[in-house]
């Protein structure tokens, strides 16, 4: 035996679609009025719509403000562009006496280079001309000089001039050179 399957009848659903029918109408009568006051309503001080061409007091008052806003910027951006130029000139300049500052101080190690080779030449040769002295004389010079400045120069002599030197100084000048001599070799060790 087949069972019989229940058949759905379809209800006319006519009263569902009336009330859909009126949601709509309603929505567009809604619709319809809030277009039809926006498009009548207006905005002037005087209650009088505006003439063509002409804009509301508000409108013209934020134009106005807008405008001087942007005049002020672009003096602003006429002033950083001005600080920028002027930035610009300012690192060019010192760009350029740097260079020179460098070329200066190059030319100062050179000068000082030669000093101090020169300085070392002249000391070299007094030094000799002491060695070649006579010790006698020698001694009598050295007694008259500084001990650090005697020491500097007997440190540099050959030990058999240095000697005969030391020799012929008294016996208090020999020992504060011998002093001064020995702490410097004291301070190198």
């Amino acid at each position: 035996m087949k069972r019989a399957r229940p058949r759905f009848r379809m209800r006319p659903r006519g009263t569902l679609a009336v009330i859909a029918a009126l949601l709509v109408a309603s929505a567009l009568v809604r619709l319809g009025d809030g277009a039809g006051r926006a498009m009548a309503r207006t905005d002037t001080t005087a209650g009088e719509a505006p003439a063509p061409g002409e804009t509301p007091a508000d409108l013209q008052r934020l134009l106005d403000d807008m405008m001087a806003r942007e005049a002020r910027l672009a003096e602003d951006e006429a002033a950083l562009a001005d600080r920028r130029a002027a930035l610009a000139l300012v690192d060019a300049e010192t760009a350029r006496k740097l260079d020179e500052l460098a070329a200066a101080e190059e030319s100062l190690r050179r000068t000082v280079a030669i000093a101090e080779t020169a300085a070392e030449d002249d000391i070299a040769r007094l030094t000799r001309v002491y060695e070649t002295m006579k010790p006698k004389e020698a001694a009598a010079l050295f007694e008259q000089m500084d001990a650090r400045f005697a020491a500097g120069f007997l440190a540099r002599m050959r030990p058999e001039a240095a000697a005969g030197i030391m020799a012929g100084l008294s016996p208090g000048a020999a020992h504060t050179i011998s002093v001064v001599l020995a702490g410097r070799n004291a301070a190198r060790e």
